[in-house]
């Protein structure tokens, strides 16, 4: 975990809502302080007012959790969207 995102982890603010879907259904509906993954170019970070995007994501998907413990989830292969505030990730679908 990168310095950055450890502050921004331990700092009052705002959360993301985040939105993680698989082949069965809702797999997480909350809110979190920052969710983390990686894509064909790396690891990466999504934290409060990130700008909108696509992308698809490979190996992990972790979730930081408002109450400071973190979901970690396998992920093969999946889709993220990020738009407002909230992130939507759709896994087992590429």
């Amino acid at each position: 975990m990168s310095d950055l995102l450890a502050r921004w982890l331990m700092a009052d603010s705002d959360v993301i809502l985040a939105r993680v879907r698989n082949r069965q259904g809702l797999v997480f509906e909350g809110q979190v302080r920052a969710v983390s993954s990686v894509n064909k170019k790396g690891p990466f970070d999504i934290l409060l007012h990130h700008a909108n995007f696509v992308c698809t994501i490979q190996k992990k998907l972790t979730l930081h959790r408002v109450d400071g413990k973190k979901m970690e989830i396998a992920v093969d292969s999946g889709i993220m969207e990020v738009h407002r505030d909230q992130v939507l990730v759709f896994l087992g679908v590429v």
